[in-house]
């Protein structure tokens, strides 16, 4: 542990100066969401930690994860990959090919057993005992228990290793199946999305690096920084949504005018990740912003729940009310005459009170 260099002393041989160090344990700190005050933990923890040793696998997927990832902004993949981590396996990344890839394999689990991060994108077939991915002349999952049994923790990269994704989609003829039913003794981070945004990848990451923990996680493993609010929470369109204005037809005024698609199949409403706040493209955009609904890519099964220009037909609105698009408009609108009449009424009980105080103390 003590040979390896840390962050700092990696970024010092960069040419990075302190104050640019600084600076960038500060954007770090609040890209994860974190207080001001993190970013002086930060700071220690990349000064005094080791690099983090991770091993990357791929099974079935489009690598659209790691599309992703070398695009991240806050912090550059760059930095992730050269300088906070050591990343001594991805056969996507890799100059190594072959014999000499699978090799590097095994001598990580020598030098580094039991310390390792192992960061999965994709998942295993287990049909035909495994048949349907063959990695250096074995099945895929056969690899991944291996490096599994020898890793630290687990992060499921996208909704392929996170839920299975569209390869194990109806009927999943190949049984592509998750990483969490296949390795059970090993703590797992999900991280879905088809893909991820770039930004929570690379905090992920950054996150554990710097604290030597997991995230916290929700129930079904996701990190809360990233998962705890659905996009239709923070969507710029929602005010239409409460207001009743729809977009009916991808052409139609209401399109023009950047009103609510819910319409026309937007799964924000039951969809938790934090596009609508980190964006794509460096926060440039993302789907709902350029005029396409979600596709509720980071839910599990989403490929099986009809057609992505379909609406959810119920959603629970204010406490339970089950209301269709048609209806949501005026019961919230409702909801909000009732909470400013209690408002309202609450001010004339309080100025009451404060009056016949008054009158005691006079008395």
């Amino acid at each position: 542990m003590g040979s390896r260099e840390t962050f700092y002393e990696v970024m010092r041989q960069h040419g990075v100066t302190r104050r640019s160090f600084l600076k960038f344990c500060s954007l770090t700190a609040a890209g994860l969401g974190l207080g001001p005050e993190f970013a002086g933990k930060i700071a220690h923890a990349l000064e005094t930690k080791p690099r983090t040793p991770v091993v990357w696998l791929h099974g079935l997927e489009c690598t659209c994860c790691t599309e992703s990832f070398i695009r991240s902004g806050h912090p550059l993949a760059s930095d992730v990959i050269l300088s906070m981590i050591s990343l001594d396996y991805d056969d996507t990344l890799m100059a190594a090919a072959g014999h000499q890839a699978e090799e590097l394999l095994e001598q990580t689990i020598e030098k580094y057993d039991g310390e390792y991060i192992l960061a999965v994108e994709g998942n295993p077939p287990l049909n035909e005992d495994g048949m349907f991915c063959i990695q250096g002349g074995q099945p895929f999952v056969e690899k991944l228990k291996h490096m599994a049994d020898h890793c630290k923790a687990i992060i499921a990269w996208g909704s392929c290793a996170s839920w299975g994704c569209v390869q194990a989609a109806s009927p999943n003829p190949t049984r592509a199946t998750p990483i969490h039913k296949v390795i059970s003794n090993k703590p797992i981070v999900k991280v879905p999305g088809c893909p991820p945004t770039a930004e929570v990848m690379t905090g992920v990451i950054t996150y554990m690096v710097a604290f030597g923990q997991l995230p916290a996680l929700d129930r079904q493993g996701r990190p809360k920084m990233f998962y705890s609010q659905r996009l239709h929470d923070k969507c710029y369109r929602r005010p239409h949504f409460d207001a009743g204005q729809f977009v009916e037809r991808f052409d139609d005024e209401g399109a023009r005018k950047g009103f609510c698609l819910y319409k026309v199949g937007c799964k924000g409403p039951t969809t938790y990740n934090a596009c609508s706040t980190l964006e794509w493209n460096d926060g440039l955009s993302w789907p709902v912003k350029s005029g396409h609904g979600c596709l509720g890519c980071a839910e599990n099964d989403f490929w099986d729940k009809g057609s992505f220009y379909s609406p959810v037909t119920k959603l629970s609105v204010m406490g339970g009310v089950e209301a269709n698009a048609d209806r949501v408009g005026g019961v919230l609108a409702g909801a909000a005459a009732i909470g400013v009449a209690a408002h309202a009424a609450a001010t004339v009980v309080a100025r009451m009170t404060d009056k016949n105080r008054q009158g005691a103390d006079h008395e």
